[in-house]
């Protein structure tokens, strides 16, 4: 039988790219579409894109579920749960940051879900905190030369679509500004920081400075970042060490070419390259902020906790035009 699932803040992007992989899932069934803003709305008069994949109508109840994703603002999902309690053996995958630093809530301890580095521990959990969206892609970047103990000093920019942003309306999100414009903002102090510092100086086993500057992009979708460090170890070396890393993974992919946004752009992939010039190495990652940044890697995460295969439901192309 297939399991019973639940998105609470279902209105959302995040919300509504996780009703487009789960309505076409194989194991599981959407139950119920949470939202106190919109109860009453068919959720295809909200995504008419959503018209015939799902029609369900957006609800303000929410019932007893196999599964449970909170797709929240962040701060919400523990007072959502402090005040709808969830029974113990349902699996709960937050995906905003409430448990990704401090994962004990009552009975729960929240995994973090970075299935790259966590798998073993992600198989049979009940409690997933899923990443943020650069914060995945950061890590993903870094975590092969942190685990070979070569990470100080790293210098990362990078640059997110609009959707990255949520879908409340700000003087940043409006057409006429973001069309055709680009901007730096939260420089050095982004909020994904301490989130990726906690897991890379597992790994490098020292302390790591991260000078982190992020960018709002004049497009959707999508996440490009450049990290660059210096070190003495020669780029056919990283190279290695980076397919190594990533050799069982099925959705990073390490490449010699030039990457770019299409390349991932509406799939849960992560795509790095790796360039070298001297002593100084440019880690550059790219992936689709509301997919393996989001939607997609919650999905990932159910599957693996579920014991599904890891990339039921998460076939999916990229745009390439």
């Amino acid at each position: 039988m297939k399991k019973t699932v639940g998105i609470i803040g279902a209105n959302g992007y995040t919300g509504s790219e996780l009703i487009r992989l789960l309505a076409f899932h194989p194991h599981v069934t959407l139950s119920f579409l949470y939202s106190r803003s919109n109860s009453g709305t068919r959720i295809s008069d909200l995504y008419p894109d959503l018209t015939t994949v799902c029609e369900m109508v957006l609800t303000d109840k929410s019932e007893d579920v196999d599964i449970l994703f909170l797709c929240l603002p962040h701060k919400e999902s523990q007072n959502w749960l402090t005040q709808n309690p969830v029974k113990d053996e349902t699996l709960v995958i937050d995906l905003g940051n409430d448990f990704r630093l401090e994962g004990n809530f009552g009975n729960r301890n929240f995994i973090y879900g970075l299935p790259e580095i966590n798998k073993k521990q992600l198989v049979g959990a009940k409690s997933i905190a899923n990443p943020g969206c650069f914060a995945t892609a950061i890590q993903l970047a870094l975590l092969p030369l942190a685990e070979k103990g070569v990470l100080n000093e790293v210098f990362t920019t990078g640059i997110t679509g609009s959707t990255g942003a949520g879908q409340s309306l700000q003087a940043t999100t409006h057409f006429t500004w973001r069309n055709d414009n680009v901007s730096a903002y939260k420089t050095l102090t982004h909020q994904h920081v301490d989130e990726i510092l906690q897991q890379l100086i597992v790994f490098n086993n020292k302390e790591v400075n991260l000078n982190f500057v992020p960018w709002r992009g004049d497009f959707a979708r999508g996440i490009f970042t450049s990290s660059t460090m210096k070190t003495e170890l020669e780029l056919e070396e990283i190279e290695h060490l980076y397919q190594d890393f990533y050799a069982e993974e099925p959705f990073v992919t390490v490449s010699r070419k030039a990457v770019d946004l299409k390349q991932v752009v509406n799939t849960n992939r992560c795509v790095i390259q790796i360039e070298k010039s001297g002593n100084v190495v440019v880690i550059h990652s790219a992936i689709d902020n509301l997919l393996k940044g989001a939607s997609g890697q919650a999905v990932q995460n159910m599957n693996l906790a579920m014991n599904w295969e890891e990339n039921a439901g998460l076939n999916l192309k990229p745009i390439a035009f």
